[in-house]
C-alpha cells in the first residue's frame, strides 16, 4: 500500500499584496492557513470529535466509514486498536479532506508513527510533555489531556494550543466545563468521557470547544453486531447537533 500525507501549501501571495502587506500581515496570513490551525478549526467547526476503538482492524475501517458516511468530519482512533496505524493511513488514502487523528497516545514513538502516516492530530489522557516538546513547531496538533485547574494551565503554559478534560463526566460534566471556563477563558478546551449525544449542545453553550463522543457513536452492541447502519445514524444525529451547536454559539443563541 502506497503511502500518501497530504501536505497543505502556503498561501500564494502575489507581488501586489506584497507591495500593499508588511511582512508581519505576510507572515500572520500564512500562520492562519498553516495545516495546525486548519486543523485546530475544523475541530471548532464540527463540535464533535469521534472516537473510535475496535477490535480488529476490519472492524474499525468499516465502522470509521460509517460514521464518516453520516457526516463525521473529526475522527481519532485509539491505540488499542488492532493495527491502528494500517488503519489510519488507509482512512487517510480513502478520506484526504478528513481529520483523523489518534488517540491515548502515552510516548513519543507512537507519536512518531501516527505523524507519519498522516495523522493531523495526536490526544492524551494526560500530558506527555516529550510528545509536547517533539510535535512543537511542526504541522500535528497535540492535545494533551488534563484534570485540574493547574494542569490546564500548566498544559496551556507548555505550548498546548488546545486541551481534553479527562474524565469529564466523573469530575461533574458540562458544570464541570462551566465553571473551569471562568478562570481559562482564553483556553481552550475539549471535553471527553461519558458524554451523550443530547447533551452535545450544553457542553458547546458552557464553553467547549467540542466533545469526544466514544460509545455515543460507536455503540458497542452496534459494534459487536456489526451493524454499520445503526452507527451510520447516530454518527449523522451526533455530527448534525455539533454543527446546530457550533452555529447557535457563534450567533450569541443561549444553548
Amino acid at each position: 500500500m502506497a503511502l500518501t500525507i497530504t501536505r497543505w501549501n502556503n498561501p500564494v501571495i502575489s507581488p501586489r499584496m506584497a507591495f500593499c502587506c508588511s511582512c508581519t500581515s505576510t507572515q500572520q496570513l500564512q500562520l492562519s492557513f498553516s495545516p495546525l490551525n486548519k486543523t485546530l478549526q475544523q475541530i471548532h467547526n464540527s463540535g464533535v470529535i469521534a472516537c473510535l476503538r475496535a477490535n480488529s482492524a476490519e472492524l474499525a475501517i468499516e465502522a470509521a466509514g460509517a460514521a464518516i458516511s453520516g457526516g463525521i468530519s473529526v475522527l481519532e482512533i485509539v491505540m488499542s486498536t488492532p493495527g491502528v496505524f494500517e488503519v489510519l493511513q488507509c482512512l487517510v488514502q480513502d478520506h484526504p479532506t478528513m481529520t483523523l487523528g489518534v488517540g491515548t497516545v502515552l510516548n513519543v514513538e507512537n507519536a512518531k508513527n501516527a505523524t507519519r502516516v498522516g495523522a493531523k492530530f495526536l490526544m492524551s489522557p494526560a500530558t506527555v510533555k516529550d510528545i509536547m516538546e517533539d510535535v512543537r513547531g511542526g504541522e500535528v496538533l497535540y492535545i494533551p489531556g488534563v484534570m485540574t485547574p493547574t494542569e490546564i494551565l500548566s498544559a496551556h503554559d507548555a505550548g498546548a494550543r488546545i486541551v481534553k478534560v479527562y474524565p469529564v463526566s466523573a469530575l461533574g460534566g458540562i458544570r464541570y466545563i462551566s465553571a473551569l471556563k471562568k478562570p481559562f477563558p482564553h483556553i481552550q478546551m475539549v471535553a471527553s468521557q461519558g458524554i451523550t449525544i443530547d447533551s452535545i449542545g450544553d457542553y458547546i453553550a458552557q464553553g467547549a470547544a467540542s466533545v469526544v463522543l466514544s460509545d455515543a457513536i460507536f455503540d458497542k452492541e452496534a459494534m459487536d453486531q456489526n451493524n454499520f447502519d445503526k452507527i451510520y445514524q447516530l454518527a449523522r444525529l451526533a455530527a448534525l447537533q455539533g454543527r446546530e451547536a457550533v452555529e447557535r454559539k457563534r450567533r450569541g443563541i443561549p444553548g
